[in-house]
Formats: structure tokens, sequence, C-alpha cells
């Protein structure tokens, strides 16, 4: 076998090896394609409202870590985007969830989000609700922030909802305001808020934030602020919203 032979065998061979790794190799999770989703005889002051819930971080990426507990803040989001999903269904919404155990579409941040958005998309979601916690340097700072893309008054409408209701449901030391920001799940053109639900970096509020009594009272929260944004946008209520 000449030297020629063998050299064009071994390139063969090589491209043949890594083709089949290729083949194998674990790819990023893809995000459903869902259908519209429709709950038949759904009754209550959301019915026909589709809402997609986003519990942020997941998989690798852990988010933000209790400072005390050493949770870490994707397990906290999971908890508090399932009883909402819960309590929206209770008041007749069909929900969409990025995702509902301990995963991720991808390791790449940009990605990973762009697959959350996708399901958003494809299921015509109404509203975008991604839930966070928060976290700071100094372990002063607590109490519940809502973020909506800035300039986008339907977001911002939303978000000054849910942030008036958590006031109200959870009574915060500090009350803080709705702020506009600039996140990445809150780039399609329907209403969109991420909501920061306390800080874990503040030792009673961590306390609270992993009590599953409190975590609740997170979401029907959440919810209250829903429904009072539909009320105001349909043209069914007028208050203040801060």
């Amino acid at each position: 076998m000449t030297g020629r032979l063998k050299s064009r065998l071994w390139i063969t061979a090589c491209m043949g090896l890594c083709m089949l790794a290729l083949a194998v190799a674990p790819r990023p999770a893809r995000p459903p394609v869902p259908a519209r989703p429709v709950q038949q005889g759904a009754k209550g002051p959301l019915a026909g409202k589709i809402i997609l819930v986003d519990a942020g971080h997941g998989g690798t990426d852990g988010g933000a870590r209790a400072k005390d507990s050493g949770a870490w803040e994707k397990e906290i989001n999971l908890r508090v985007a399932q009883d909402l999903k819960a309590c929206l269904e209770e008041s007749g919404a069909a929900v969409l969830m990025t995702r509902e155990s301990d995963m991720q579409y991808s390791e790449n941040k940009r990605q990973d989000l762009t697959a959350r958005l996708d399901i958003a998309r494809q299921g015509r979601a109404d509203l975008v609700i991604s839930i966070h916690m928060n976290e700071y340097r100094s372990r002063q700072e607590s109490g519940p922030q809502v973020f909506y893309r800035a300039g986008q008054e339907q977001s911002r409408l939303l978000a000054g909802c849910i942030q008036t209701a958590m006031i109200r449901v959870l009574q915060p030391r500090k009350e803080r305001t709705a702020m506009g920001g600039d996140y990445f799940i809150l780039s399609l053109d329907i209403p969109s808020v991420l909501v920061e639900c306390g800080f874990i970096s503040n030792a009673e509020e961590e306390k609270l934030l992993l009590s599953p009594n409190y975590q609740l009272r997170v979401a029907q929260a959440v919810r209250d602020g829903i429904l009072e944004y539909f009320e105001l946008a349909q043209g069914e209520k007028t208050m203040p919203i801060n």
C-alpha cells in the first residue's frame, strides 16, 4: 500500500469518526412547539387568555444563591412559577410553561432565552411573566420589584398592576416601584414583565421566599395583578398605576 493511499484512508477514517461523534453528541434541548392551548369550557375572569410563565434559570444556570440556606434561585423560581400556573388556571387562563423541571434549553444564555421566547411566540401567548429572585451585596435590600421593557406602555401597565398587588398582598417592609429595564426575555411585542419576588440575599426575606405558604402568596399576588391589568386594559376599571 503506497504512502499516499495510506494517507487517504487515514483521512477518510478520521472524517467518519468525526461525523459519528457529531451524530451522537448531545444537542441543546428544543422547546416544544405548542399549539394555541384551549381549555374547553374554562370559566373565570381569565378564560380565553394564554399566559406564558417562565421559571427563570435552570439546569447548569442556577441564578443567584441564597446567603444562609444555600438554595439556588432556579429552585425557588420553579416553585413560585408552578404555584402561579395553578392560580392562573383556577381563574380560567391557559398556561404555557417554559420549564417544569430543573432543565435548560442551552448552556448558551441567549439561545436558552430565545427558546423560551419561541414557546410564547408559537403558542401565541397574550402575556409573558418571568419569575426571578433578587440579590444584592448589601443584605439590607428587600422587597419585590417588577420590571418591564422601557417604552412599552402595555408592559408598563402590567408591571404597575402586579407591583401594586404584591405590595398589597405581601406588605413588604420596603415598598418598591415598577421600573423599566433592558431584559432579553421582555423583547417580544406583547405585554411582558420580569418579577423579582424578593431578595434571597436578605436573611428575613430569604426565609419567607423558602416558605411554601409565602411562595403561594407571591403567586396569588402576581395573579391578582394580572386580573387588574386586564380590567384596566379592557376599560372595566380605572386606578392610578405607580
